[in-house]
């Protein structure tokens, strides 16, 4: 087993203890919440939580973090479960992992380096791959001053493989800076493409998904577009975004967005690795908040994700709350647990709320559907249909010689129908 601190994806059969940790500023019952979801997270990279255990301080120690009693029970826990990991829910600096290292002698990782590594397994296209890259060097940089030989043997390229002298550190340093420049500046490429992209499609609206990890955006997308997606009851089991489309009675198509989903106290550099794929639900016209109303801590992840589209300027977007999987709450809960409008409940499973959901995105009427009346004659009544497959219709007047149809339609659509437009 390595000691150096680092995670290894290769790494199999990683028993390990998960520290929960919060200074005075954070209530004790955050901390436990915290802790739970720290222990979904490590068996998310696939290794086993044998123990837990938390520290809640009025001080924090610079060399390592936790107090020195609580390293003593964490050496006890070791020798009794048999771990060779640690995990701590908060970031170490490079002298604190060192630390840790040497007091323990087993795998020393934190929250981030757990999310981190989470994403490279689930990173599968080669934007999502560039987001790791780039988030875990922007990770690894603030540790170097204080770490130990060999920190960044991960990063590959011969970083880390000189001695740990002052010029060898600020060579590293440089280079790693080099290398987020030019990942940068590759994700800025992307980002270029999906904007013509999107153009391409057209005036078609534009749905995205965004909530707290595991509130079943996946499943809802599915449910939305009826194609299959990758749908895992786990935490990131969605990284790269994936955007397909679904057809809704009324408005016709709509673009539909799944992205990465949020989580307490994600890094700030790794926000800013996935800002391009983010940008995507920037893009959209109406953001889908989806909401697991089954865990008893959702107000709380529900507000921590409104706090970030405030922080993303997305706030003046129209947001709907879509409080998910309502299957799993008793008839009271059901009844009594509290929502913010807009919103509306549903359930992937039961497919309840799931027409609903639609007529809520339908009434919404973004910018880029206008209201317009259509004329179709009599002889022309074969194109009712079709006009009913593209657009809502609001109203209906019948004549003697046709029908005056009051819609909202996407403008796209309208040059087809200039001809009979009042």
């Amino acid at each position: 087993m390595p000691s150096s601190g680092l995670i290894d994806l290769a790494l199999t059969d990683v028993k390990a203890i998960a520290v929960g940790f919060g200074d005075k500023s954070v209530k004790l019952d955050e901390i436990k919440s915290n802790l739970v979801e720290l222990e979904d997270l490590i068996y998310s990279l696939g290794w086993e939580v044998v123990g837990s255990t938390f520290q809640k301080t009025d001080q924090i120690r610079p060399r390592t973090l936790i107090g020195s009693g609580k390293v003593e029970e964490i050496k006890a826990m070791i020798e009794e479960t048999g771990a060779t990991a640690v995990v701590i829910d908060h970031q170490l600096s490079g002298v604190q992992l060192r630390n840790l290292t040497k007091e323990l002698d087993v795998v020393i990782a934190d929250r981030n380096q757990v999310i981190i590594d989470i994403f490279a397994k689930r990173a599968k296209t080669s934007e999502g791959k560039l987001q790791v890259e780039l988030a875990r060097l922007m990770d690894e940089l603030p540790r170097m001053i204080g770490g130990w030989h060999g920190s960044l043997s991960r990063l590959g390229g011969g970083i880390g493989t000189r001695g740990p002298g002052e010029s060898a550190l600020e060579k590293d340093k440089r280079t790693i800076r080099e290398r987020i420049d030019i990942l940068k500046k590759k994700l800025k490429t992307v980002t270029k493409h999906r904007v013509q992209t999107s153009k391409s499609r057209g005036q078609s609206l534009k749905v995205a998904l965004i909530g707290y990890t595991n509130a079943g955006k996946s499943s809802l997308m599915e449910s939305l577009t009826g194609q299959s997606t990758y749908v895992e009851d786990q935490l990131f089991a969605t990284l790269d975004p994936l955007t397909k489309k679904a057809f809704i009675k009324d408005l016709g198509e709509v673009v539909v967005t799944d992205t990465v989903g949020f989580i307490n106290k994600i890094p700030t550099h790794l926000v800013d690795a996935f800002k391009s794929t983010l940008e995507q639900s920037g893009d959209a016209d109406i953001l889908l908040h989806v909401i697991d109303a089954s865990d008893s801590q959702f107000e709380r992840k529900a507000n921590f994700v409104e706090e970030l589209i405030a922080s993303f300027g997305w706030d003046e977007k129209i947001i709907l709350n879509v409080y998910n999987k309502i299957d799993l709450l008793g008839p009271t809960e059901k009844r009594t647990f509290s929502r913010k409008p807009p919103f509306v409940l549903t359930s992937t499973f039961t497919k309840e709320g799931l027409n609903e959901l639609k007529l809520k995105i339908k009434s919404l009427k973004p910018s880029n559907i206008i209201e317009k009346e259509i004329f179709i004659s009599n002889a022309d009544v074969h194109l009712e249909e079709k006009l009913k497959n593209i657009c809502s219709v609001d109203k209906i007047e019948v004549s003697s010689v046709g029908k005056v149809f009051y819609v909202s339609i996407q403008e796209k659509h309208l040059n087809d129908w200039k001809s009979y437009l009042q």
